[in-house]
């Protein structure tokens, strides 16, 4: 169990990297290589697909606020996501350097541009303060989106990613923390101290034991989506979208439980509905590869529910 938690937040760099060297050869050999199939990127990704599925008319942005609930028993994260952190920072530059090789022309939004959040804000969607999501969901749902744009004709949808961080106390105990975080981070010695401490430097939020089975037990997460677009009779070229839509993804215990149940059910997906897949083999993202399958349908029936609120 621990060491699949190690493998299970893979950075943006991987991911994209996979993509840039592997597609072409996977198309000439008919395989499907589908990354990010578990939390957060599933939620993430088949939710806002299921937002502008619901949606009548153009969806034109979506913003998702993720909270995750524990019992009395608290909560805590394998310390393998919190390397993936510690790395993915310090290799930021060389994610900016792959990301230029594949000269993609910008996604041209409908309707005015979608404006990112501050770097602490109070939400009014989920009644707490929140940050932007530190994870590679942004560029796994706009990976996303490219090919629905490029392959379907499909209206682009602009995205942002947000995580709830609580009340006061915690905000305050996140500041500092981000504070060191960003600090060590940039020096080799620093990241060894993040590293081998992450309890310490982390609040307690990350461990190198991971949650317990009754932490485990009492865990939950909620992925909120808040849409906006254009009725079927406005017309974008000359109105401001005001139709909004809210919808909702939640399950259980996001590493350990809930990510096993959408990766089966993505690999089952794969095996029973090769014909709703992309017509030829690649690297793709959740929402590129599973986009006309019935992905929503089985995870809804295996505790992974979405709905509209």
């Amino acid at each position: 169990m621990e060491n699949r938690m190690k493998f299970v937040c893979v950075c943006g760099q991987f991911l994209e990297g996979m993509q840039l060297n592997y597609s072409s050869q996977a198309a000439e050999k008919g395989v499907y290589i589908i990354g990010s199939c578990g939390f957060d990127s599933i939620p993430a990704d088949m939710g806002v697909l299921f937002t502008r599925d619901q949606f009548k008319g153009t969806l034109t942005s979506v913003e998702s606020f993720l909270t995750v609930g524990s019992g009395p028993d608290g909560g805590c994260i394998h310390d393998g996501t919190w390397q993936s952190a510690i790395y993915g920072f310090a290799d930021s530059q060389n994610l900016r350097n792959l990301r230029r090789k594949f000269n993609h022309k910008p996604l041209l939004p409908v309707g005015p541009k979608l404006k990112p959040r501050g770097a602490l804000f109070y939400s009014n969607e989920i009644q707490q303060y929140a940050i932007p999501f530190m994870g590679s969901d942004p560029s796994v749902v706009k990976r996303s989106q490219r090919f629905l744009v490029e392959e379907h004709k499909a209206t682009p949808v602009q995205y942002g990613a947000y995580a709830g961080v609580g009340g006061l106390g915690n905000t305050i105990k996140l500041m500092f923390a981000g504070m060191m975080f960003l600090l060590l981070v940039k020096f080799s010695f620093g990241r060894n101290l993040l590293i081998k401490y992450p309890e310490f430097f982390s609040f307690g939020a990350f461990t190198k034991a991971g949650p317990t089975r009754k932490q485990m037990e009492g865990s939950s997460f909620q992925m909120a989506f808040h849409g906006v677009g254009y009725t079927e009779e406005q017309d974008p070229s000359q109105d401001k979208p005001t139709t909004k839509i809210r919808t909702l993804v939640q399950g259980p215990e996001a590493g350990y439980v809930a990510t096993p149940i959408a990766m089966v059910q993505s690999a089952l997906t794969i095996l029973n509905e090769p014909a709703a897949l992309p017509k030829k083999g690649g690297v793709y993202s959740p929402g590129a590869a599973f986009s006309k399958t019935t992905l929503v349908n089985r995870l809804n029936k295996h505790g992974i529910q979405f709905s509209v609120i």
